[in-house]
């Protein structure tokens, strides 16, 4: 791992900033005012060193999980359906009769209308039977909580978004972070490897359904307004991948949108990790980006029963005021999973490219398994499937750290979304396998009880977690409970309400724990970045860190520059819309090669039978 960056809810995800907000209590001075400052600048606040204590207030009261602000949920615009007919003045049944404007018509007169001419291009209709129309009225929503983007900040504003969707906007944001937290600036990456060895992997689990997607594709014509042209191309799942290879990379390399719902994040790293260890790719870019705070997918997801209610909030508490910052409560009595926004991305290098070029050494992925759950009852239970990728990645964490590593050295991220099924099922994975692998109490995190779910790059969010922590040596507690919940099996695990410090150099090894709708399983083994040195020292030898610590020098100061500066405005995203654009005609092209202009290294067509044993 070279790299790694976005924007969730807890505020820019490179440089552990996003972490840092979520132990800022337990933080140094220094590192809390460093914290205070990226957020006030992120934020636009005037108090841009984030010092005073009302800038403080602010921003602790408009970051991580709070009451929705992206939508006022005092006022949800719906339509109800009405049928009207007319009344006479004495009561009787009588013809319903209205003005409008002649251009209303709709194009299909229904047959029961009697439409006369007036004037000033207006017509009478006259109709006889029961008019069905709809009323637009104003609701409270039944649930006004959800991690949103620290307040204040709209990565929109920051490049000719051009009508983008909110996840797209997030995007260009985030992956330009992830890419400048390597060090390196795009043209120097790709002249780092032939084309076809850089790869894309992403994908949104919903998709883009705010009203510049498939939100307008689909409520436009019901609303009196047109689909336009972007629409359908702007709502794709895999779009997000293809706005970072056309507006942020300029990649031709590969690229896939690879989706398994609340497990995307995992999925994608999978194929990147696989694709790399295959020698068939040397850096890859993956992440996702996901922007569900919309009223109708709120709506969607209460119905299922799956989010938490303020009023099943406010029963909890024995309140009759909903605790929106502690609506997710993790392994606790609870009721439900909180929708949030983010958009998280991870580069990745093969060892040996790594070295070469001093890259930065933020840790690295030897596995993740994605297994799924056999035959199901529900399509949105859970299953069999994560003891089965829950234990295979305990058993690689044993192999490379051995069983003393993978007992006292090593904690789980926990998919831990705050509904009673979770609760019950994911705690008794954790807790079997830990009985059957020695482990007498397994630290467990649950950092959506801060940041919220946000689908495709839950499994982000819950990484950034994990990198902070072999950073500063403190992981988040599960600090919106204070209690473990009766069913919660929990005789082998340590599931702490406050913040649990470690020794981020004994701290090995850590999990990411995924559970998708349908039956999407993920779990990925992490290891950290004094683990993987001394991994690259017994594989490379003395020699070749001591020239990766020198090369590393200039790379990290660049890192080090754009952090410092990336808050303040003075750097803006990556976004190069209509520029370098190629033509075929541009190509250099040869039997054995194609080289293309910006790339300083050839596209290989000297192929090799791919089945040696089979040619002549």
């Amino acid at each position: 791992m070279v790299g790694f960056g976005g924007i969730n809810s807890a505020g820019r995800a490179s440089f552990n900033h996003a972490y840092r907000r979520l132990v800022i209590d337990a933080l140094s001075a220094d590192k809390q005012d460093r914290t205070y400052q990226s957020l006030a600048a992120l934020m636009g606040l005037e108090d841009t060193a984030g010092k005073s204590a009302d800038s403080r207030a602010f921003i602790t009261d408009h970051t991580l999980i709070r009451r929705i602000e992206v939508f006022d949920p005092d006022k949800v615009t719906w339509q109800s359906a009405a049928d009207l007919r007319g009344v006479g003045a004495d009561g009787s049944k009588s013809v319903l009769s209205f003005v409008l404007s002649k251009r209303q018509l709709p194009e299909s007169i229904p047959p029961e209308w009697q439409v006369d001419t007036l004037e000033n291009n207006e017509v009478r209709v006259t109709c006889a039977d029961t008019f069905r129309v709809m009323l637009p009225e104003e609701r409270v929503a039944k649930v006004s909580s959800a991690g949103q983007l620290p307040t204040g900040f709209n990565p929109g504003d920051l490049y000719a978004s051009r009508n983008h969707p909110r996840g797209l906007q997030m995007t260009i944001y985030g992956a330009s972070d992830a890419i400048r937290s390597t060090g390196f600036s795009v043209d120097e990456l790709k002249d780092l490897v032939s084309p076809d060895q850089m790869a894309v992997y992403s994908g949104s689990a919903m998709g883009q359904l705010d009203n510049e997607a498939y939100g307008g594709l689909l409520q436009n014509p019901l609303t009196g307004r047109r689909p336009s042209s972007k629409h359908c191309a702007l709502g794709l799942p895999e779009m997000t991948g293809d706005f970072v290879n056309a507006y942020v990379l300029g990649s031709v390399g590969e690229t896939a949108g690879i989706i398994g719902a609340c497990a995307t994040f995992l999925y994608n790293v999978k194929r990147g990790i696989d694709e790399i260890k295959s020698g068939a790719k040397r850096i890859v870019v993956v992440g996702n980006s996901e922007a569900p705070v919309l009223p109708h997918v709120i709506e969607g997801y209460r119905v299922m029963g799956a989010l938490a209610e303020d009023e099943e909030l406010m029963s909890l508490d024995g309140s009759d005021v909903c605790d929106n910052r502690r609506a997710c409560r993790p392994f606790s009595s609870n009721a439900g999973f909180t929708v949030a926004e983010s958009s998280i991305w991870l580069i990745l290098m093969d060892d040996e490219l790594a070295l070469d070029s001093g890259a930065r050494v933020l840790g690295s992925v030897p596995d993740v398994f994605v297994n799924a759950d056999g035959y199901k009852k529900s399509i949105s239970g859970p299953g069999i499937g994560n003891y089965v990728t829950v234990g295979k990645t305990m058993a690689s964490a044993r192999a490379i750290l051995g069983e003393d590593g993978l007992r006292n050295r090593t904690y789980m991220q926990a998919h831990g979304t705050g509904t009673p099924q979770n609760r019950v099922t994911e705690s008794h994975i954790f807790n079997e396998l830990a009985k059957n692998f020695g482990i007498d109490e397994w630290l467990v995190g649950a950092v959506k009880a801060y940041v919220g779910h946000s689908m495709a790059p839950a499994g982000g969010d819950q990484l950034a977690a994990i990198l902070g922590t072999w950073n500063d040596g403190i992981v988040p507690g599960i600090s919106t409970i204070d209690h473990i919940a009766e069913d919660v099996h929990a005789s082998n695990l340590n599931l702490p309400f406050e913040h649990v410090e470690v020794d981020p150099d004994a701290m090995r090894g850590a999990f990411v724990n995924s559970k998708g709708f349908g039956g999407n399983n993920a779990t990925g083994l992490f290891l950290s970045p004094q683990q993987t040195i001394e991994m690259l020292t017994r594989r490379h030898g003395e020699s070749a860190m001591t020239k990766w610590q020198s090369a590393n020098e200039s790379v990290q100061a660049n890192a080090t520059h754009y952090d410092d500066h990336a808050d303040n405005g003075d750097i803006l995203p990556i976004y190069q819309f209509g520029e370098g654009v190629l033509e075929g005609s541009e190509l250099g092209i040869t039997s054995n090669a194609l080289n293309i202009p910006g790339f300083n290294n050839i596209v290989n067509l000297d192929l090799e039978h791919p089945f040696p044993d089979m040619a002549e």
